[in-house]
């Protein structure tokens, strides 16, 4: 039974600093590219969407062999990438309808903290994909997309178990003290339940249909997790 999901990506190609200064980002490679790969050859038909339906930046630094884990996986993640026909043709994230999809995937990058953190279109459709009891995957700075769920502070997401990038990571990435805020001291602030793992080791949780990962490494365990679910 082939199943159909949305994944919700980044339409920014930078992060905005607290001095103001722009980071060169967008989504990471893995994050996309591991979940893609087991989805597509487990059958599975995949959408991408985008605030204003444009077309992903992929993070430089995450095909640098270093962060890729290895020359050969970085051409690996490359290879998936250009071959992503959804890719070149995502729809725009205010189209996006729940009912056509059967799971929703957010991949992370810093991205998201420079759009979908307040984008209203993500907001609602979070919303409504948690409702719906659709699995719902979220993995590293992703989770900054459920800040855009708040109305007068309040969001659906307060009370569930959730993982993602924390402050340790983001501190030894070099980007904690620049940063205008932190993702792992917003969702706190959201109400969720916080928890975590080792740093850099793969780390999900899951919550009634609510399906977190940590990190960059977390997205193929969070795709696991998910195709269990389809």
């Amino acid at each position: 039974m082939s199943a159909k999901l949305l994944f919700v990506m980044t339409g920014a190609s930078y992060w905005t600093l607290k001095d103001g200064t722009r980071h060169a980002t967008g989504y990471w490679a893995e994050e996309f590219a591991a979940p893609y790969k087991a989805f597509t050859d487990a059958g599975h038909r995949v959408t991408v969407a985008t605030p204003g339906g444009v077309i992903p930046t992929v993070d430089m630094m995450s095909l640098r062999p270093d962060m890729a884990g290895g020359a050969e996986t970085a051409v690996e993640l490359e290879g998936i990438i250009r071959s992503a026909e959804e890719m070149r043709r995502p729809i725009q994230l205010s189209d996006a309808r729940l009912e056509d999809y059967d799971a929703v995937y957010f991949p992370g990058g810093h991205g998201p903290m420079e759009d979908l953190w307040q984008d209203p279109d993500a907001g609602r459709l979070l919303t409504t994909a948690l409702a719906s009891g659709k699995p719902l995957a979220i993995v590293c700075h992703a989770p900054a997309s459920m800040l855009s769920t708040r109305i007068h502070g309040v969001s659906p997401f307060a009370g569930y178990r959730v993982t993602a990038f924390t402050n340790d990571e983001e501190n030894a990435v070099g980007l904690a003290s620049r940063a205008r805020w932190l993702l792992e001291d917003e969702l706190k602030a959201l109400g969720v339940d916080f928890v975590r793992g080792e740093m850099w080791k793969p780390y999900t949780v899951v919550d009634r249909n609510l399906y977190t990962g940590q990190n960059p490494a977390s997205a193929g365990a969070l795709a696991s997790e998910l195709l269990k679910a389809l």
